[in-house]
C-alpha cells in the first residue's frame, strides 16, 4: 500500500487548491493508498528562519508532526498556487523551518558534498496558475517549480518529481474546474 502525504500550501482554505486536495485524496484512497494531509494554513508555527542556519530554532509541535508525516510517506504531493512566479510565503516559511540540515539533508564534514536524507521518496507538484502552464514555463522559466523540484526536493533526494499545471484559474468556469478536479482525481487514482 502506497503512503502519500499531501501538502497543501495555499493559505486560504476556501481556495480551489483545497478542492484539488480533496479530489486527489479521495481517489487515492479509493485505489488503496493511505493518505495523510499537511494543511500548512492550519499549522501554528513561526515561518521565519530568524537566525538563518547559524542557530537552530526549536520546532513547534505542528512542525514536528508534519515532519513525522513526511518521513512516513513514500510519495509527497505538493499543491499550491503560483503568486508572483513563486510559492506563497507561508509555504516557503514551512520549507525554510522544516527542511533542515540533519533532517532533510546533511553536509559532509570538510566537503562540498552532502547526503540526501529523503532518498527513496517520490513527488508530484500540482500548481495552479493564472496563465497557461506552457507560458509560465517558456516565458518565466517556471521559478516556483524549479525552486521546489530542484532546490528543495531534489537537494534532499526526492525523485522523480512530476509536475501538473492547472490554469488559467482566474476566469475559469465551473465546467472547467470540474474537468480539472477529474484530472487530479485520475492522478490520485494512479497514485502519481
Amino acid at each position: 500500500m502506497k503512503k502519500i502525504a499531501i501538502i497543501n500550501g495555499h493559505p486560504n482554505k476556501n481556495s480551489f487548491n483545497f478542492g484539488i486536495t480533496e479530489s486527489y485524496k479521495k481517489e487515492a484512497e479509493k485505489s488503496g493508498a493511505e493518505v495523510k494531509e499537511i494543511i500548512i494554513a492550519e499549522l501554528k508555527f513561526d515561518p521565519i528562519l530568524h537566525f538563518g542556519y547559524q542557530k537552530r530554532m526549536e520546532l513547534e509541535p505542528d512542525l514536528l508532526n508534519a515532519w513525522e508525516i513526511i518521513q512516513w510517506a513514500d510519495h509527497l504531493v505538493w499543491i499550491h498556487p503560483v503568486w508572483w512566479g513563486g510559492m506563497p510565503a507561508l509555504m516557503k516559511g514551512f520549507i525554510d523551518r522544516l527542511f533542515l540540515p540533519g533532517f532533510a539533508y546533511q553536509y559532509r564534514e570538510n566537503s562540498v558534498w552532502w547526503d540526501k536524507l529523503l532518498k527513496g521518496k517520490t513527488g508530484h507538484i500540482i500548481t495552479t496558475l493564472d496563465q497557461p502552464g506552457w507560458y509560465y514555463w517558456f516565458i518565466y522559466g517556471r521559478p516556483s517549480v524549479n525552486q521546489l523540484k530542484r532546490s528543495t526536493l531534489g537537494f534532499c533526494g526526492i525523485k522523480p518529481v512530476k509536475t501538473t499545471y492547472i490554469g488559467i484559474i482566474r476566469n475559469s468556469t465551473e465546467i472547467q474546474r470540474a474537468k480539472w478536479l477529474q484530472k487530479v482525481g485520475e492522478l490520485g487514482r494512479k497514485q502519481k
